[in-house]
């Protein structure tokens, strides 16, 4: 089954699960990063939106980045990406990018440069980290990736968070009354910040 057999609410289900499907090596890039769950005040939120789930066969259409010292946010980064091929229409419907709109924006080797760059040496949050962080290090066929020291809100939020029924991003925004601009990767950023710092607050 591929991504075009799929409906926009059975992508979601999958991309908070982190279930991908597995094609050819090149679509399963080593875990570079390295996890923590060590508490950051200064640190850069993360998240992409993508044309599927399969790092190094589907492709980066928005990239959405936030940078933070002491929890105070001192600079964004949000960026539509031409993939170089066609975005299907249950992508379209779920994150509301058409091909129109990517059409003349960067490709991702130009833009790949300036997140790096954006993120310098700080730490990264994302929430369900593997998902970003595996399209990150699929594009260290045009770019040396550095290795990153990343923190997962969603394994945070399970140790913070006993009242929710699940520990996806939606589910916790919805909980916690925030505001949220879903799969859009600055919206789905601006409230993985605010996740996280709720889980720095409150947890052990």
């Amino acid at each position: 089954m591929d991504d075009r057999q799929i409906d926009a609410a059975e992508l979601l289900r999958r991309k908070s699960r982190q279930q991908y499907w597995t094609t050819t090596k090149r679509t399963s890039p080593l875990k570079k990063y390295i996890p923590s769950v060590k508490k950051a005040k200064d640190y850069v939120v993360l998240d992409f939106e993508t044309t599927g789930l399969r790092p190094g066969a589907d492709q980066i259409i928005q990239v959405g980045a936030v940078k933070f010292r002491n929890h105070e946010q001192i600079g964004i980064m949000n960026q539509l990406v031409n993939p170089l091929r066609s975005i299907s229409t249950r992508i379209t419907a779920l994150t509301g990018i058409t091909n129109t709109m990517v059409k003349n924006e960067p490709k991702i080797d130009s833009v790949i440069n300036e997140l790096i760059e954006f993120i310098g040496d700080l730490p990264i949050v994302a929430h369900n980290a593997s998902f970003d962080m595996n399209f990150l290090y699929a594009l260290e066929e045009k770019v040396e990736v550095p290795t990153y020291t990343v923190i997962d809100t969603l394994k945070l939020s399970r140790k913070v968070f006993n009242e929710t029924p699940n520990h996806k991003l939606t589910t916790l925004a919805q909980y916690l009354q925030l505001e949220h601009n879903a799969h859009d990767a600055l919206g789905d950023c601006l409230v993985t910040a605010k996740i996280y710092q709720y889980c720095f607050k409150h947890s052990i």
